[in-house]
């Protein structure tokens, strides 16, 4: 050991003693942490205040109709609009991004965490994955309307729309939501242990085989956590779709129309609707049938957070 050797080991333990033996109160940790506790309050308090005057000026519309309110389409009368027809446009549109941002997503997170060389070009991908998570999401919007609604069209599935369909809106939602799944999914694969790595390949298993049989279920948990939450971002985005063209006002689907029909033709959103009415000038949609709609629209996003943390519980346990 040399002389500079010891001379450091004596001042980090001196540093250490000090510190240990450094007495009194750390004012300026205890004044941040009270001034953190005062933002939660305060931040929990006005989203307690919004959340309660929703349901009070929505309680007559529940009250009087029930769940009709649910299963009632678009009307352009107050007393039967109901809320069911953007409910199917949104999870037509939740299903369409999560057939095409999920594998893609989770696939690009593997192979930057397991495959990509660390070099120059990973870390511009890594850069521009991260950057275009930040972006607003009208700017999807424009690029939808400007490259997917002409390729929906040019495929021949623009229906009756001209391409402004679930179709396009579906995948202008994806390439939303892709940035944030690739990051939460490389974030979780990066947090498996690396001696679970080790422990496939010391039996002889590949590197396929080891990502496979135990890199991607020990990082399920926080995979699922992470696409679910996502998922519900997408259904409560509202700037892309009307960029895109969904409807704004009434439109009767035919009671006819089969599967191809409704993904090629017209369709709204729970969140366009809640826009919509509150732009209407009958003030039945602005005053109850729009926080009606607020409501509904909550509801789906708690049980999409619920179900994020019941599989993230069953597949810890699982594994």
């Amino acid at each position: 050991m040399t002389a500079a050797t010891k001379r450091r080991e004596e001042e980090t333990k001196r540093q250490v003693e000090r510190a240990i033996g450094r007495s009194g109160i750390d004012w300026t940790s205890v004044w941040f942490s009270g001034a953190l506790v005062v933002l939660l309050l305060t931040t929990l308090s006005i989203l307690l205040v919004l959340i309660a005057d929703i349901l009070m000026k929505a309680w007559p519309t529940f009250q009087e109709r029930g769940i009709t309110f649910v299963t009632d389409g678009l009307s352009l009368n107050p007393a039967t609009a109901g809320v069911f027809t953007a409910i199917v446009g949104s999870v037509m549109i939740a299903t369409i991004v999560a057939v095409i941002s999920f594998p893609i997503g989770i696939a690009a997170a593997v192979w930057l965490e397991e495959y990509a060389p660390n070099n120059r070009f990973t870390q511009f991908v890594d850069t521009t994955v991260r950057n275009l998570a930040g972006v607003p999401s009208i700017v999807y919007g424009l690029l939808g309307l400007a490259i997917f609604v002409p390729l929906v069209r040019a495929l021949g599935l623009g229906g009756s729309s001209d391409g402004k369909n679930v179709l396009a809106a579906g995948i202008t939602m994806a390439v939303l939501v892709l940035p944030i799944v690739v990051i939460t999914a490389a974030e979780a694969v990066r947090a498996v242990p690396y001696s679970i790595r080790e422990a496939g390949f010391g039996v002889g298993a590949t590197q396929w085989e080891v990502i496979r049989s135990h890199v991607v279920p020990s990082a399920l948990p926080g995979i699922l956590t992470g696409t679910v939450l996502t998922l519900a971002r997408a259904i409560g985005e509202t700037a892309p779709l009307l960029v895109i063209g969904v409807a704004t006002g009434y439109f009767a689907p035919a009671g006819d129309a089969t599967l191809a029909d409704q993904i090629t033709g017209p369709y709204t959103a729970l969140p366009v609707v809640v826009f919509s009415w509150s732009r209407q000038t009958q003030a039945e949609f602005a005053n109850t049938l729009a926080p009606a709609a607020i409501i509904v629209l909550l509801a789906v996003l708690f049980i999409l957070n619920g179900a994020a943390i019941w599989l993230r519980n069953r597949t810890e346990k699982k594994w």
